[in-house]
């Protein structure tokens, strides 16, 4: 887990049960959307599964990146490995599976991956309960595990509570509060953080993205110490609706309204979503529309925080910006409600607009 960078709590707490030997089933691995979590859970699962895996120099038990077991992980083939996300209900037998919009995590698709049952017609073995192939253990890694439904998390209860012997399950999170009580208290918590300011820089000096100065420093500040979102701004250059916003965003601030605010937003996540859906053959365009919309939400949120702090900084009154705040978390409250995209991004643009005049006139 020597790969992980920023996140020193969460690997001590990791290998302190790895050196125990006394290792939980089950783990729940929470914090921001591309932090590290998953990368962390493949690298503990490489631990789990590799027989070599040993103590290194310092005593903390790693894997051999060059090992069978690590260059099957690496290869996506280890067969006691199993990565489980929404998309995987494409590949579904199930027509029914197979035709839903991918917006969470049915049960049927936990019984096809993992807990066995029906789905559709057809019954399947319970993937948990198998004997491990390579006879030393199983992990299950379920992503996105706030998008598991009622049903499923009910179900998965019970394997939580009585697990196979040598079966490790790890749920991935940014949404700890979307899981049932009774899911999170028969997991070990795992908590992780945006990376600081240090460990961003080294990332990204790894990363040797290539890019203008001015634009690192943006992606830098936009991403809130969060590797994914860096990379994501970079491969989908959000730099550009920076760009196209940021004259909307003067005009706000003169007390005029864009009026072609709400139907830019909309084309730039609309834009987005198609590239996404492009690139990634099993992706939902109503997924990647939402996730479009909450990058928009967030860059909205960055510029307030940045104008917040300049306000601070010139003595000026916050107001506009923490009112802002208020109503970016109003809309993602209704981007969950399933509200037309549009309309919100729409109405968001006249509330905006209507507090500067508000303010200004006060």
């Amino acid at each position: 887990m020597q790969r992980i960078l920023g996140q020193d709590r969460a690997i001590s707490v990791l290998r302190s049960a790895l050196q125990s030997r006394r290792m939980h089933h089950a783990w729940l691995f929470s914090g921001p959307r591309g932090v590290g979590k998953h990368m962390t859970a493949v690298e503990l699962a490489r631990i789990l599964l590799d027989p070599e895996a040993q103590p290194n120099l310092a005593g903390e038990i790693e894997a051999d990146p060059n090992s069978p077991t690590s260059r099957e992980i690496d290869a996506g083939t280890h067969p006691d490995l199993h990565l489980l996300h929404k998309e995987l209900a494409l590949e579904s037998d199930n027509p029914e599976l197979r035709r839903r919009k991918l917006m969470n995590i049915p049960l049927d698709l936990l019984r096809e991956r993992m807990l066995g049952g029906m789905s559709g017609t057809r019954h399947y073995e319970a993937a948990a309960y198998r004997t491990a192939i390579r006879n030393h253990g199983k992990v299950f890694i379920i992503d996105e595990a706030e998008l598991l439904d009622q049903y499923s998390q009910n179900a998965l209860l019970k394997t939580l509570e009585e697990p196979p012997a040598e079966t490790y399950i790890i749920l991935i999170t940014n949404r700890l509060e979307r899981l049932l009580p009774t899911i999170r208290s028969r997991c070990q918590l795992v908590r992780f953080t945006p990376l600081d300011d240090v460990a961003m820089a080294a990332w990204m000096d790894r990363a040797a993205l290539d890019m203008p100065p001015k634009q690192r420093t943006w992606i830098q500040a936009f991403a809130e110490g969060s590797p994914g979102i860096a990379l994501l701004a970079v491969e989908y250059n959000l730099y550009h609706w920076h760009e196209t916003m940021q004259p909307l965003f003067d005009e706000l601030n003169r007390n005029r309204f864009p009026v072609s605010m709400g139907e830019t937003m909309a084309g730039l996540i609309d834009e987005f979503a198609a590239t996404w859906v492009k690139r990634n053959k099993n992706a939902s365009k109503d997924a990647a529309n939402k996730d479009g919309a909450r990058l928009m939400l967030s860059m909205l949120a960055s510029h307030a925080r940045r104008q917040l702090a300049l306000a601070c900084e010139r003595g000026e009154s916050v107001d506009q910006w923490t009112t802002l705040a208020e109503l970016l978390r109003n809309a993602e409250t209704q981007l969950h409600s399933n509200v037309n995209l549009k309309m919100l991004l729409e109405n968001l643009a006249v509330q905006w607009h209507t507090n500067c005049e508000t303010l200004a006139a006060g």
